[in-house]
């Protein structure tokens, strides 16, 4: 091959992206699917935003809402971000625009960011409307993620694939959960995902547009949260090793391919690079331990907090054990008992075909699940599957590939091409109705009827359960409860004048072996959470509720009616 057809290659889109071509006959169910792939995607996501809308009202604000708020509203009405570094700015400054947009600014009576968001919840006179305002925030993350998933789909598997992979991700109850909640992990999937795909595109064709995007979408990846700075290097350099694999495409060939997009290179990175340095007010300055002056230096400082959190690890749960350093199959395991069955058995299918390269391009979305699920592994902060959200981007795809890959196997009557392209999205409609709108506290048939047995953190209860609590308390008429992990860091007269609780008496530890006449609601998860009990009075490690079955089990927690001739220990 002469160099000038050596050049004209380099400069053309290579073969990685390549559209694969579309099989004969592929029968009613792909047709239509195809036909009507765009309709049938707004209608999913459509749905999916109309459920998440609807969870504002009904749950409580979590555990983690409150500071990433404080540290937004600190970030848009004093243009200075102090209060955390650890998380970048975007997700945050989205939460806290429409609260800021309606008057609210930050009250600086407290250092500690979570304090200070509950405090201006507080100080707000109506603090559901405010956690309203700030969920709202993270919903055109949510729809973004959705936009990434349907182009990414169609552009490499075809229309009938595009609407199925965007109806396994919006049937996910994970991710309705964390697009319903003012947390960075769905700005997270979205923006990672985004640039993941841009990237893509730019190596089909570098033009300066697709560069000046490339920039900007990295750019906002790493400004929703810093793991995105590990796991976009890793899933491109594992979709370039499924290029190597997969095209062959030899050393002069890749030499020249690189040399012609060097200038766009530059000009992504300097987009990029601008982009965070003015999403942190073109600040400059030192940054804590280091040595010199760099611009942005709140983004190097939060890198430097984030890896120093890792390193220094997160007490953990997983399956009965505690640890500080994590393990290295935590990720898989969350994945395997918060992932509806369906979209498991999808997406391993299609990680199967990807590997055995039976469908053109598969390696793409493998890549990306592999390179945010591999350097997920190797980290101890082991606290929730949401830190991982973005797999869940790949995992759709991949189920969808698996799908098209099924319906397309000639001679299926059309009646189970039917009942195989309905029977996984039923399933998993039925599941996230059967969860709503608790959609956090989802557990696959995998987990058993006590999943906190397998996992807890923000997988099992992470704060959003006490309005469901209030409410039915109040169903039950209780107006007084005794109660063990009810005391939440001291707020409970605060959520109780918010939401109406009753009247709350803690159980006496050293009178664990008795109970008290009436209502006793247990918080599961605090029960669970007591790495060593060796340290606890001897009634507390074997507290009389565990010795009876419960009155009823609900988002949570454990209610126990003992009426005053039979309470136990008695």
């Amino acid at each position: 091959m002469s160099k000038q057809k050596l050049k004209a290659r380099a400069r053309s889109a290579p073969t990685v992206v390549a559209r694969p071509p579309l099989a004969e006959g592929e029968g009613r169910v792909l047709g239509f699917l195809k036909r009507w792939s765009v309709l049938l995607a707004v209608l999913a996501v459509g749905t999916a935003a109309a459920r998440i809308v609807s969870t504002y009202d009904e749950l409580s604000i979590t555990t983690d809402e409150p500071g990433h708020f404080a540290g937004g509203l600190q970030y848009l009405s004093q243009h200075v971000y102090t209060y955390e570094t650890q998380h970048p700015p975007l997700s945050r400054a989205m939460v806290a625009l429409l609260p800021y947009l309606n008057g609210m600014r930050i009250l600086d009576d407290d250092t500690y960011q979570n304090r200070e968001g509950y405090k201006i919840l507080d100080h707000s006179g109506n603090p559901d409307r405010v956690v309203r305002l700030m969920r709202v925030g993270v919903l055109p993350f949510f729809l973004l993620a959705c936009l990434v998933v349907y182009g990414w789909a169609r552009h490499y598997f075809g229309a009938a694939a595009a609407c199925l992979s965007v109806a396994f991700f919006t049937l996910t109850p994970q991710v309705l959960a964390d697009g319903g909640l003012a947390t960075t992990d769905m700005a997270l999937a979205a923006c990672l995902g985004a640039a993941f795909y841009v990237l893509l595109l730019w190596v089909e064709s570098p033009t300066w547009m697709h560069s000046v995007l490339l920039g900007t979408t990295c750019a906002l990846a790493a400004l929703s949260k810093f793991t995105a700075l590990g796991f976009l290097p890793a899933a491109a350099v594992l979709a370039f090793a499924g290029y190597i694999i997969v095209r062959r495409p030899g050393l002069r060939g890749l030499l020249l391919s690189a040399r012609a997009r060097i200038l766009a290179a530059v000009l992504a990175i300097a987009v990029g690079c601008l982009l965070v340095w003015a999403a942190y007010f073109f600040s400059f300055g030192e940054v804590k331990g280091w040595d010199g002056a760099l611009p942005a230096p709140e983004f190097f400082d939060g890198i430097r907090a984030a890896m120093a959190h890792n390193a220094e690890g997160h007490l953990s749960y997983l399956m009965g054990r505690f640890s500080t350093s994590g393990w290295w199959w935590y990720f898989p395991a969350a994945l395997t008992f918060k992932t509806p069955i369906p979209l498991l058995l999808f997406a391993a299918a299609g990680m199967g075909l990807a590997l055995a390269r039976r469908e053109a391009l598969a390696y793409l979305p493998a890549a990306f699940f592999l390179g945010v699920l591999l350097p997920s592994m190797t980290g101890h902060v082991n606290i929730g599957v949401r830190h991982i959200l973005p797999a869940y981007l790949a995992m759709a795809i991949l189920g969808a590939i698996a799908l098209v890959h099924l319906l397309r196997w000639r001679g299926i009557p059309a009646a189970v091409r039917v009942a195989v392209a309905v029977m996984p999205f039923a399933s998993m409609a039925v599941s996230a109705t059967q969860v709503h709108p608790d959609y956090l506290a989802y557990f696959n048939a995998l987990a058993g009827s006590k999943p906190e047995n397998v996992l807890l953190d923000s997988n099992f209860d992470w704060g959003e359960n006490w309005k469901l609590l209030a409410r039915r308390l109040r169903e039950r008429g209780v107006p007084r409860v005794h109660g063990y992990g009810l005391e939440a860091q001291g707020l409970y007269p605060t959520f109780r004048r918010w939401w109406g609780l009753p009247e709350f008496f803690p159980l006496d530890p050293q009178r664990f072996g008795e109970a008290d006449p009436g209502w006793t609601v247990v918080r599961i998860a605090a029960q669970k959470q007591i790495p060593e009990k060796m340290y606890m009075p001897s009634a507390q490690r074997d507290p009389w509720y565990y010795r009876v079955a419960p009155t009823e089990r609900f988002a949570g927690f454990l209610f126990y009616r003992v009426p005053a001739s039979s309470a136990p220990g008695r």
